[in-house]
């Protein structure tokens, strides 16, 4: 084994030797050199060694900065789900499933940051420039300032952008474009890997916002190495059912703004349009009321919407009865079902049970389970809850209702969107939904016995 060089340096002028001295032969101070410990052990060409580096600028907790500046696209629904705005310098991962129109998403976006006033680049590894100037005048965007480029090479694309120094930058797709200094296929996670670092690592150099599209998997995942959204600053997904017009924008991470908010579009002939009020989209489709159908009050990011949630409960032909939910977890269905048997005494042993959230919207929150609870016994027991009248709730697996977070915000969506009445778990401020009948209820038992009376 080698053995380990010793330095030392002044501590007044930094300068290095490879001996000890009384005095720095630099600057000449005495008594100011001292012998250097190394930033690491281990194998020479593996670790850090002795080199010392830069030192880095430190500040307390205290220090003041001014909040990042970010422009505005004009799309509000897009802004808010980036946080209030574009932020320079940030790097953005937009993914959802084929054809479900990130694309044309992020080229009505381009326009718009285009229009106020930014330099944007469109840069495709999937269509030809032919094709996005047929999408762009289908969509009414031919005149936007946006330039585009078609190109797969990592390099190329680097060295155009650093020679035209972008404000905005679109790359479409992640998984197209390949380094030269990686020996495998485009879409491997290598190249992945690397394509994203690149072009991260440019964004935070040249202060550009660059936003990155990524396939995803059979799961719903980003496709290639989960690295790649820790890289970025800002995850977003694009949802949607193909028999719905309805598209979400989700973020599930941002490091300039909440997360989980969500903003929604439709989908028209003329592209993706804003839809300001969701909760009142959600319900446009819902008629007279019918057993299983219940309207849950909801919170997305720090926004209240109401969805329709339906559910049905039919005799099962098979010897093992069927679960089947679309927008919910099947899990935490499983597990309702089990504490409306075990706390009620309800069985649904031999029932098929389909749980749908209406309109292609996907919950995740607790706050479902007591809405969840109820249009499953709407369905069972062949009674429709009152139209006017909302639902929200936790149920733990005593079958006590837990108090769920921003019940007041919660209310008044409802109260403006016409409802009078809503049930609601024991607890959580009301303060400011006057109008709304409220009906508390500490535990499940007393929850069926009331509203269905069974129990």
């Amino acid at each position: 084994m080698a053995k380990p060089v010793t330095t030392f340096s002044c501590s007044a002028c930094g300068a290095t030797s490879s001996k000890w001295s009384g005095r720095c032969e630099a600057c000449g101070a005495w008594n100011t050199i001292t012998e250097d410990v190394p930033l690491s052990a281990g194998p020479k060409g593996k670790s850090l060694g002795n080199m010392r580096g830069a030192k880095i600028a430190l500040t307390d907790l205290a220090a003041k900065e001014a909040p990042p500046p970010r422009t505005a696209s004009g799309m509000a629904e897009l802004d808010r789900v980036l946080g209030g705005g574009l932020v320079p310098a940030s790097a953005i991962l937009v993914g959802g499933d084929p054809g479900i129109g990130k694309s044309t998403l992020l080229l009505q976006a381009a326009a718009a940051f285009a229009g106020q006033g930014l330099k944007t680049f469109y840069i495709s590894g999937e269509e030809a420039s032919a094709q996005i100037r047929m999408r762009a005048d289908r969509l009414g965007l031919s005149q936007s300032p946006v330039r585009l480029g078609a190109d797969t090479a990592l390099r190329d694309i680097l060295t155009t952008l650093d020679d035209e120094r972008p404000d905005l930058v679109i790359i479409d797709s992640i998984q197209t474009m390949w380094s030269d200094m990686v020996d495998s296929a485009p879409g491997s996670v290598s190249q992945v890997r690397a394509a994203a670092h690149e072009l991260t690592t440019f964004a935070k150099r040249r202060g550009a916002a660059v936003v990155l599209v990524g396939h995803v998997t059979k799961e719903g995942q980003i496709a290639g190495p989960r690295v790649v959204e820790h890289m970025v600053d800002t995850v977003l997904y694009f949802e949607g059912e193909r028999g719905h017009q309805f598209r979400i924008l989700r973020a599930v991470k941002n490091r300039f703004g909440p997360a989980d908010e969500i903003g929604v579009f439709e989908m028209t002939g003329a592209g993706l349009s804003q839809v300001t009020n969701p909760s009142a989209l959600f319900l446009s489709e819902r008629g007279t009321p019918s057993p299983g159908s219940v309207v849950f009050a909801g919170i997305e990011g720090t926004r209240p919407v109401l969805v329709e949630i339906q559910a049905l409960v039919a005799p099962s032909p098979h010897s093992q009865a069927r679960r089947s939910t679309v927008g919910w977890d099947g899990g935490r269905l499983a597990m309702i079902l089990a504490v409306l048997e075990s706390r009620c005494g309800i069985p649904f042993a031999g029932l098929d049970v389909y749980l749908n959230v209406a309109g292609g919207m996907k919950i995740s929150e607790p706050a479902a389970d007591l809405a969840v609870a109820a249009a499953l016994l709407s369905a069972r027991e062949d009674t429709a809850l009152p139209a006017d009248t909302v639902v929200f709730g936790e149920i733990s697996l005593s079958g006590a209702l837990r108090p769920v977070g921003q019940t007041e915000n919660r209310l008044k969506e409802a109260e403006k969107l016409g409802f009078s009445s809503a049930i609601a778990p024991t607890g959580g401020k009301t303060v400011g939904a006057e109008g709304l009948r409220l009906t508390r209820m500490g535990d499940l038992t007393s929850f069926v016995g009331e509203i269905f009376g069974a129990g």
